[in-house]
């Protein structure tokens, strides 16, 4: 059969493209045709419509809203998650074959006058509410990280030449107290002190955008293009009073089933053209714009403040136990939703107004980060020190996994996840939760949201973080291969019998 396919990830990069390979490598064995469009990060390159005509089906392999969806409308489809296809692509395309040979297949031609596509197979009605929601959420999440990070990075990279410029670590704090616009209109390229203001000042332009970002792409992801104007608008009305990331969850979900709303109703030809550029973008940015303004946003926003000022309060054990959740989220899916909702906790946390520079949530994505390192670098180093307890391409993923986990991407582990998942991600849950306890005990914090060891000097108590990242490493890497010289995996046996055979054949 010829079968096309969507990957997409949350983020847009590695579960998007290792769903890609592994659905054309099953499609392969399996003696089918599959060709995959991959939405990521970098954008995209639609299939040949073409080759859509002349596929027999469909596999969405994502957990974001599919773009351009109805370009395979009639085809017999499955709809599934991008890890499903990691972890199990020849199950996945054996499911949409099936969906294929359950489909109504016409008996006679259809009339050139009734030329419509075949409706998908019965059992085939797309992904139910939660997973729908979960793909909205993850829609607004993906479009908002490149903003977190570009604006988290700039920030940070501010601080670091406010130390310089003002002659200590006083510095990061003299920068937030100097006036931007004062800055701007007698700029002196000599001086440090005004550029680590430009630099910081950019970086909070960026983290402005982050919520409306956040709250229009949900709204996008429900209602598509007529969504955009009443999320971004929520989005700001939400900043406007304090609401925040909360406030842009609100909007956006809200934004989104308005949009959607109006532009099914039934309204005159003449009416028509003017739907999408005056009346949907109009009624529904005020039906958001009111609500938020008049009846939600004070009570999202005292919710958030009282948030804040929760984190803030936590000392001790307490922040201990927090690092220790939070490192836990982080290990257990390896990318996927769990460990998404922990990193944009933290991501979010960073965008608050009037943080200082010792505030708790710098220390919450410390942890996060450093427990995000773990399960990767851990099977790296398990692949090294006890090479017969994984199969050769395990070996072999174990070395990439070295630069990845260094990098921050859990997904890293994922190859070994898929092919051992209890033994995996128990280790992986244990390592990384003591990584995210011994940050916050250590009290490293961190002002950028990305980069893995590559911004170490951004790190507050860089020794700490290190060692604690050290201790989760070991601990994960001792506890996978303790796991897996208990009980054997007979795949490792196999391979490791074929790899003894063809040494024997070369000797």
């Amino acid at each position: 059969m010829k079968l096309v396919a969507v990957t997409s990830c949350p983020t847009g990069i590695a579960h998007t493209y290792m769903a890609a390979e592994a659905l054309e490598q099953a499609g392969r064995a399996a003696g089918h045709e599959v060709h995959v469009e991959t939405q990521g990060a970098a954008g995209s390159t639609p299939l040949d419509p073409a080759l859509v005509a002349s596929a027999d089906g469909v596999i969405y392999a994502a957990d974001l809203e599919v773009k351009d969806k109805q370009r395979f409308a009639g085809k017999p489809f499955v709809d599934v998650g991008v890890k499903k296809a990691v972890h199990d692509a020849p199950g996945v395309i054996s499911a949409a074959v099936a969906a294929v040979e359950s489909a109504p297949a016409a008996s006679t031609p259809a009339p050139p006058t009734a030329a419509v596509p075949a409706p998908a197979a019965a059992a085939d009605r797309g992904p139910g509410t939660g997973t729908r929601v979960r793909q909205w959420l993850m829609t607004g999440v993906s479009y908002m990280i490149p903003f977190v990070a570009a604006g988290g990075i700039l920030i940070a990279l501010s601080f670091m030449l406010a130390q310089v410029a003002w002659g200590g670590a006083q510095g990061a704090v003299e920068v937030t107290a100097v006036d931007a616009a004062e800055v701007v209109a007698a700029f002196d390229p000599a001086s440090l002190q005004d550029w680590s203001v430009i630099l910081l000042r950019t970086g909070q332009l960026a983290f402005g955008f982050l919520v409306p970002v956040l709250s229009g792409f949900i709204a996008y992801g429900i209602a598509d293009r007529p969504g955009l104007v009443p999320g971004f608008l929520g989005g700001a009305a939400a900043v406007f009073v304090g609401a925040g990331f909360l406030g842009g969850l609100v909007t956006g979900f809200l934004a989104g089933f308005v949009a959607l709303w109006i532009s099914r109703w039934n309204v005159p030809k003449g009416v028509r053209g003017i739907m999408p550029v005056v009346v949907i973008p109009l009624l529904s940015s005020a039906v958001v714009g009111i609500v938020m303004l008049v009846l939600i946003g004070r009570p999202i926003a005292a919710a958030m403040e009282g948030l804040t000022s929760w984190l803030n309060g936590l000392s001790g054990a307490n922040l201990v136990l927090m690092g220790a959740l939070l490192g836990a989220m982080m290990g257990f899916d390896l990318g996927g939703p769990v460990n998404k909702v922990a990193y944009t906790f933290a991501v979010t946390g960073l965008a608050t107004e009037g943080l200082t520079t010792g505030a708790v949530q710098y220390q919450v994505m410390a942890a996060v980060m450093a427990a995000g390192m773990v399960a990767p670098l851990a099977l790296a180093l398990a692949t090294t020190v006890r090479k017969r307890l994984f199969t050769h391409a395990e070996q072999e993923n174990g070395k990439a996994a070295w630069l990845l986990g260094a990098s921050f991407i859990s997904e890293g582990a994922i190859p070994f996840a898929a092919a051992d998942p209890w033994r995996v991600i128990v280790s992986s849950l244990v390592g990384s939760s003591v990584t995210g306890a011994l940050v916050m005990a250590f009290g490293s914090s961190l002002v950028a949201p990305h980069g893995g060891v590559w911004v170490l000097p951004l790190i507050g108590n860089p020794l700490g973080f290190l060692a604690a990242v050290v201790a989760g490493v070991l601990v994960s890497a001792l506890l996978v291969v303790v796991l897996k010289t208990v009980k054997r995996d007979p795949l490792v046996a196999a391979d490791r019998a074929d790899d003894d055979d063809r040494d024997l054949v070369a000797a």
